[in-house]
């Protein structure tokens, strides 16, 4: 092999090397960017207009969630596959 072949071939395995990385571990308890928001104020109507429908709001009632056992694991994660041979 020459010198530029082995130069090209330790690059590619070297990148490829590098998209292996560590196993990640997924935290549940960490807070989501939609998690973390708060209600608005209503909007008020400036002087000489109508008022707002109120039955047109819509309210967002507050999620009720079970406790979940420790090793439960995320349910974002997708279910474990099992292939049989």
């Amino acid at each position: 092999m020459t010198m530029g072949r082995m130069m090209v071939a330790a690059l590619l395995l070297g990148s490829l090397a590098a998209c292996g990385g560590g196993k990640t571990i997924a935290s549940c308890d960490d807070a989501k960017k939609y998690e973390l928001v708060v209600a608005g104020k209503r909007v008020e109507v400036p002087d000489g207009l109508d008022e707002l429908d109120e039955f047109k709001e819509m309210t967002i009632p507050k999620a009720e969630t079970g406790v979940r056992e420790e090793d439960a694991g995320c349910i974002e994660k997708p279910p474990p596959i099992l292939i049989e041979s």
